[in-house]
């Protein structure tokens, strides 16, 4: 049974944008080949961190929410662990009422951004 995933990832802000896309698109694959189904995804972009890791004060952060079987979360978090362009990452299951709440904070999104563009 697949079960709603929500994992984040932090990438040293020392890449550039076309290494960054590579290795956002190496875990997408990872999670299509294992057979998960990416629901959403989301570039936070250069963000300051809360503390130095690694000695760096800021990270490229992307989030991505899928659903899959849970022993592809262990897979997953090897490969994260074994990128040297990742500093730190964080995966969650997500509840029903987590599923309930991204997608309604999709949708608000989604109308903000519409009534902007016709208001222009």
């Amino acid at each position: 049974m697949l079960k709603n995933y929500e994992t984040v990832f932090i990438m040293t802000p020392v890449l550039s944008d076309e290494q960054m896309k590579e290795a956002v698109a190496k875990f997408q694959k990872l999670l299509k080949d294992k057979g998960a189904e990416i629901v959403h995804e989301d570039h936070w972009g250069l963000r300051k961190l809360a503390y130095a890791i690694q000695k760096k004060t800021s990270g490229f952060y992307h989030l991505i929410e899928f659903k899959a079987e849970g022993p592809l979360i262990n897979d997953l978090e090897i490969a994260f662990k074994r990128d040297e362009r990742i500093l730190r990452f964080l995966t969650v299951a997500l509840d029903k009422h987590a599923v309930a709440y991204n997608e309604k904070k999709r949708v608000n999104k989604a109308a903000a951004a519409a009534e902007a563009k016709a208001e222009a």
